[in-house]
């Protein structure tokens, strides 16, 4: 469920987990109207609907209805704040989990051969993308993950929430007063899907650096291009996130790991 949703490609990635796992299942695109989320949720659960995945804008939304009772949410989606996996209950209840953090974590760690433990990590943005994959990030282990934002309080508010909870390498500010080099810099913003870069320095990428686009396209970003022009090691975008995100809530629902290199492969090339 998402608006718009006609782009999503996860109804092609949760088919091909389901041929590979011998699963019969049907996956839609559900356009839902702003305002109409909660009444679109009951609309496909009284019609025997066993799992959604929501995307933009509702993230938030679902966290809301997951936060009702009789219905519950994961530690990772309360953390998070946000939903984008829902799983349903004979008896009525929903719960809510967020599978993106896993998602770019496996992507980056397991695909790209990055491991996050001991890194240095820059993130850019702060808004509800940025806040779900921050709790996976921070349970690899890096040396430092430092936040920052057009608006820096934002940066910082986030960075001291989950410094609270015991993440004492986590740390926030603004996007024109990053220090040092970074081993990945992820950009969480949306400046890729206007074409915009973030307004960031380039002293903040080195030889060894992985620039990470949250943002998938057919076509490498923007962001990915100038950080390859100023030097870095490589670039990727987030279809790879895409996939292993779907691959937990697939997990969720039918207790099954499909394997995702291949669905990889076979979107990259499509």
């Amino acid at each position: 469920m998402g608006n718009p949703v006609a782009h999503s490609k996860s109804p092609v990635i949760h088919d091909l987990f389901a041929r590979q796992c011998g699963v019969s299942m049907g996956y839609q695109r559900i356009q839902v109207d702003i305002g109409g989320f909660d009444q679109a949720v009951s609309h496909f659960a009284a019609h025997d609907g066993a799992g959604l995945n929501i995307t933009l804008p509702f993230k938030v939304e679902a966290w809301k209805l997951c936060r009702r009772d009789p219905n519950s949410l994961t530690a990772r989606a309360e953390l998070a704040e946000a939903v984008n996996t829902l799983k349903f209950y004979d008896e009525g209840s929903i719960q809510g989990d967020n599978t993106d953090g896993v998602g770019i974590a496996r992507d980056i760690e397991h695909n790209l051969g990055l491991s996050l433990a001991h890194t240095r990590i820059l993130v850019l943005g702060a808004g509800g993308a940025v806040r779900g994959v921050l709790g996976p990030l921070l349970e690899c282990g890096p040396e430092q993950l430092h936040v920052v934002n057009r608006t820096a309080e934002k940066a910082v508010t986030l960075a001291h929430r989950f410094s609270q909870m015991g993440f004492d390498c986590i740390s926030g500010g603004a996007l024109d007063r990053i220090s040092g080099q970074f081993d990945l810099i992820i950009n969480g913003t949306a400046a890729s899907l206007g074409g915009e870069l973030p307004e960031i320095d380039a002293g903040c990428i080195s030889s060894r650096t992985l620039a990470y686009d949250m943002m998938y396209s057919d076509e490498p970003t923007l962001f990915m291009k100038w950080a390859l022009d100023k030097g870095a090691d490589r670039a990727a975008d987030g279809l790879g996130m895409l996939v292993e995100q779907a691959a937990e809530s697939f997990r969720i629902w039918h207790g099954l790991e499909p394997d995702t290199a291949p669905v990889i492969s076979y979107l990259k090339k499509s």
